[in-house]
């Protein structure tokens, strides 16, 4: 039965890669530098960082385990040397895996030279992980090697270099030079402008509110942490009860509004749903000392002016990433009070059991979290664009020299991608917040009953037992899958588990009518993941769906659609997407 779970998922990842820009683009022509991107793209930052200090100790530590074990080592060369004369004599035998479009061009089959480069580059990059692989080092101190590893050859690698790579010089010769002189005016571009990094995103083609973010609506309600967006209707009746949408701090609402055909608020507002949306204000040094408590605070005035401008005495929220986490400590508040005003709540790609292994979590040491709060404390804030840098060297080859390629050897400007655009227009972490999620995250405290306090009041998860609704995607390597089914079952109460064939960002923004969509079902939660994933039924399609279904029946009678947006106490403020989304 395991080899079958992990088959399954073997091939659902490759399906999801194969169809990610499908998937995102709506039958627009397949862009794999774009596809790539979202496979390894932010979503919910970092908090913790990498240092590079721990990348140089870690390298010292790959460096020491050579003089403890000379023998693995004259192994491992042994073998290396085997493979390069097989190499050089035409024999060699080292491919790419499927997944790696690096060596996508046909030079690389069908040009001896750059065959035996290739082969070359995998041999060398094989010898060094396999020492790592038969070495003394401890399982976790691996994994870190491993990575520090790649981080090395995926550096080194031909096809990053002009000569080294095929396409760059058949580029040079078709254009007749024009794309060096492409690739000079990018280097230059993003020296000035983006701190060095290769753009990843052609910020040009979009405007929020413009081409992004467009639905209609008004800010009806606004404090100091927040805006509050009601959606007008586009249809004669709508269900009584309103969904509350919730986004991660560190990124902008819009993700749930992006352009025509893949807005969750437009889906939702056209299958009779009355949406609202919570936009965060875009914190600075002056708003260091806002925690969870402030959020949770503005999240209860936000339902406040919900329930008073629909007239129903609950509603429905919902949250993705630390947007999630934080709904999840609203509803354990609420819970501990024994106050009903949430009557069901989705939780989208969220982690509240960090015991599942994580890429973010690599470097996670006391030390280096000590760092992250201190840095964070000193500023006042944690800088988004700060965060992406990290998050791009935790994925290179994905967000980093993917766009070497595209941007400076091929001279190509970085594509015009909506999804990409939202992850780059970042937002900032208040230093209050950001500390009090590494004390969650060192002490697993979501899981421990009543060890983390909102508001005053310990909460208990397993107490929130209105129903739930729980999103992962099963490629999804910010928030695995495993975690997120772990965080399903902290609560009480009935919740549903769904697992999208996706990953991260995929599983959001998720739109019906892909033939290749799919995702798993089963009612009964066991102990563990692979025995839920076990028994689970696919269902074809976006799990939208489904989930348009389940909130149906918890949304209350349909009534006739409101004329106005607000009401006399809550009046319409500016038109949406409201004013703190436009904070830089």
């Amino acid at each position: 039965m395991a080899a079958t779970i992990e088959a399954t998922t073997a091939a659902t990842t490759a399906a999801t890669a194969a169809a990610t820009t499908e998937d995102l683009s709506r039958g627009e022509p397949a862009d794999d530098l774009a596809a790539s991107a979202t496979e390894g793209m932010l979503g919910p930052n970092p908090f913790v960082g990498l240092r590079p200090r721990d990348v140089l100790a870690t390298a010292q530590q790959i460096g020491a385990q050579a003089f403890r074990q000379p023998a693995l080592l004259v192994e491992q060369e042994a073998k290396l040397v085997r493979e390069l004369i097989a190499v050089l004599s035409g024999n060699g035998e080292g491919t790419p895996p499927a997944a790696d479009k690096r060596f996508g061009d046909p030079a690389w089959r069908d040009n001896s030279w750059y065959r035996m480069t290739m082969q070359g580059y995998f041999a060398w990059r094989d010898a060094l992980s396999g020492f790592v692989d038969r070495s003394g080092l401890d399982p976790k101190t691996k994994e870190r090697a491993q990575f520090v590893l790649s981080l090395f050859t995926d550096a080194l690698s031909p096809t990053n270099t002009l000569l080294g790579n095929p396409a760059a010089l058949k580029k040079v010769i078709d254009s007749g030079g024009a794309s060096l002189l492409g690739g000079f005016r990018n280097i230059v571009t993003d020296m000035l402008k983006n701190q060095g990094m290769p753009a990843q995103v052609d910020k040009t083609a979009f405007e929020v509110g413009k081409n992004l973010g467009t639905s209609r609506g008004a800010v009806v309600f606004r404090n100091e942490v927040l805006e509050l967006i009601q959606y007008a209707p586009s249809t004669p009746h709508v269900y009584g009860r309103a969904q509350l949408i919730v986004p991660p701090q560190i990124n902008k609402y819009y993700v749930f509004d992006l352009s025509e055909g893949k807005s969750i608020v437009d889906y939702l507002v056209k299958n009779e749903f009355q949406v609202f949306v919570v936009s965060w204000r875009n914190p600075t040094a002056a708003q260091a000392h806002w925690d969870l408590d402030t959020y949770v605070t503005a999240l209860l005035e936000a339902i406040t002016a919900v329930r008073d401008i629909t007239g129903s005495d609950d509603v429905n929220l919902h949250g993705a990433c630390s947007g999630a986490m934080t709904i999840s400590a609203l509803l354990g508040h609420l819970a501990s009070r024994g106050e009903e005003t949430v009557n069901a709540a989705t939780l989208m790609v969220a982690v509240l059991d960090n015991t599942a292994d994580s890429q973010l979590g690599l470097f996670a040491t006391p030390e280096a979290i000590a760092a992250a709060k201190q840095n964070s404390t000193s500023r006042g804030v944690l800088a988004g664009e700060e965060m992406g840098r990290v998050f791009a060297w935790m994925r290179p080859n994905d967000l980093v020299w993917n766009y070497w390629v595209n941007n400076y050897l091929m001279g190509k400007t970085p594509p015009a991608f909506d999804i990409l655009y939202w992850n780059n227009d970042t937002t900032r972490l208040p230093a209050g917040l950001h500390g009090q999620l590494l004390d969650i995250f060192i002490g697993n405290l979501f899981t421990k009953p009543r060890a983390l306090s909102i508001l005053g009041t310990p909460i208990d998860l397993s107490d929130v037992t209105c129903d739930k609704y729980v999103v992962a995607g099963i490629t999804d390597h910010i928030t695995p899958w495993k975690g997120v089914y772990n965080t399903a079952r902290l609560f009480g109460g009935d919740t549903r588990f769904v697992l999208s064939s996706s990953g991260h960002i995929q599983s959001l923004i998720n739109p019906p009518g892909n033939p290749k969509a799919k995702f798993y079902m089963n009612p009964e939660l066991p102990a563990h993941a692979d025995a839920w994933l076990a028994s689970a039924q696919i269902e074809k399609d976006s799990w939208w769906s489904d989930w348009r279904d389940w909130l149906a029946a918890r949304s209350g009678e349909r009534r006739a659609a409101p004329a106005a947006l607000g009401n006399e106490r809550h009046p319409s403020l500016t038109a949406a997407p409201g004013t703190y989304v436009m904070q830089a």
